[in-house]
Order: C-alpha cells, then sequence, then structure tokens
C-alpha cells in the first residue's frame, strides 16, 4: 500500500507544482496564436479547384 508522505503535502511542494503548471500553462498560451494562424490559413486556402484558371504552378506545360 502506497504512504503519502508528509513531504508531497509540503507548502514547498505545492508552490513547485504550482510554478511547473504556470509555466505549461504558459508554453500552452504561445501557441494559441500559431494554431489560429494555421486554421485561418487553412480556412482561407481551402481546396476548391476552378478548372478554368490557368495553374501557375505548372511551368513546362501548357493545360
Amino acid at each position: 500500500m502506497a504512504r503519502v508522505s508528509v513531504m508531497d503535502n509540503s507548502p514547498e511542494k505545492r508552490s513547485e507544482w504550482r510554478a511547473i503548471f504556470y509555466v505549461q500553462a504558459r508554453v500552452a498560451i504561445l501557441f494559441v496564436p500559431v494554431v489560429a494562424s494555421l486554421l485561418i490559413i487553412a480556412a482561407l486556402a481551402g481546396n476548391e479547384r476552378n478548372p478554368d484558371v490557368v495553374d501557375r504552378t505548372v511551368t513546362g506545360s501548357v493545360k
């Protein structure tokens, strides 16, 4: 049976875990604009193809 020691419940340990949590939260917040911008780019890009438009990525041949 696992026993929780008195040290695991100490204020120092709790503040350590709180600090670790805050660092992880700040790192996660940094990724929010990156994910949001990628979602906006994906929404604007779409995957609709218009066959009448000249494909500028094809350089060596004519459609």
